[in-house]
């Protein structure tokens, strides 16, 4: 049990190996049933990010229930086949749902009456600093330019295949991929000469890397894991000033793509071309002015000034019911 020094206390569950599902759920339970007695924790706000987790909290009174619904779970490979059920419940108990991205909040409306859509937000301060002249990292520094990045986590969301002819149709680019290889085989990744696997950095290092970017990619897989994902790099690599290239995910495509933020292309011989485009029409001012003046609406900070707000009507609204 750690403390942040923001105020946050992490608490995390050390269980032996080897357990059944229930064991694991029945001891989890008596953790934080001890945590809560010894912290005097009573009618608390239940934050849910993954529906699993009620396995273990289905008995605990709350003041108000959120669901954080971060992306279609359940077609992640790897997902307990249990998690559907567990979600349905969760919708059942829950106050208020917030959906990572415009496209899930269409897919799950209909589920809950009190939903809000939030896409993804941006610590603009942290990433503008690759607009500055920071100091390349050592083990990025020897590779050529052009380089084309990507930052984030290697899984079944990647168009691997995408990757490999984009490397092979033009040698003289150089992918830079930042992020860890997880639920995939690593020996699927593609080998060449000009693919760069850096391998997983610290969050304050990246304005280091993105520094010296000439294009930020988002070279997402068409398939289940992807149908709803609102990726948080978009306005991250925008905010670092980089121009962007997409496959066609639709909360790329909106808005970045349709504000002519991003540039979005599926087929290697189209990503090669909007590569090249996005290069040369990211020169222009004018398209750097129409970013900020995009990102300027956008904080993390109004994201949850505004999930705030309507978790505070919620818990006014219940009050009344038990007095």
């Amino acid at each position: 049990m750690t403390q942040q020094e923001c105020g946050v206390w992490v608490v995390v569950p050390h269980l032996p190996k080897g357990l059944s599902d229930e064991m694991i759920a029945a001891m989890q339970r008596s953790l934080i049933d001890e945590l809560f007695a010894d912290y005097a924790i009573v009618n608390p706000l239940l934050w849910y990010y993954t529906p699993m987790a009620l396995s273990f909290t289905q008995h605990l009174q709350a003041l108000a229930v959120v669901y954080d619904c971060m992306d279609e779970l359940s077609a992640f490979k790897g997902a307990s086949p249990a998690l559907w059920a567990f979600e349905q419940e969760l919708f059942d108990r829950a106050d208020i749902v917030f959906t990572g991205g415009q496209s899930l909040y269409e897919a799950k409306q209909h589920q809950h009456s009190n939903i809000h859509a939030f896409p993804s937000s941006i610590d603009v301060h942290h990433f503008a600093q690759a607009r500055k002249h920071l100091s390349d990292p050592i083990d990025q520094a020897m590779t050529a330019h052009p380089r084309l990045g990507f930052c984030g986590v290697i899984d079944e969301r990647l168009d691997l295949e995408l990757l490999e002819e984009l490397a092979a149709a033009r040698p003289d680019w150089q992918l830079i991929l930042i992020g860890p290889v997880v639920k995939i085989d690593p020996k699927t990744l593609p080998i060449r000469s000009n693919i760069h696997y850096l391998g997983s950095k610290p969050y304050s290092e990246l304005p280091n890397y993105l520094a010296g970017w000439d294009v930020a990619l988002l070279p997402f897989a068409h398939n289940e894991s992807t149908r709803f994902i609102s990726p948080t790099k978009t306005p991250e690599y925008l905010a670092a000033g980089k121009p962007v290239v997409s496959t066609s995910i639709r909360d790329v495509v909106r808005p970045y793509g349709e504000l002519g933020l991003v540039w979005v292309a599926d087929t290697v011989e189209t990503f090669v071309a909007a590569v090249e485009q996005a290069m040369q029409d990211s020169q222009n001012s004018n398209w750097l002015n129409r970013v900020d003046t995009f990102l300027a609406h956008t904080s993390w900070d109004k994201t949850w000034a505004d999930m705030t707000n309507l978790i505070k009507a919620v818990i006014t609204q219940k009050q009344p019911l038990a007095n």
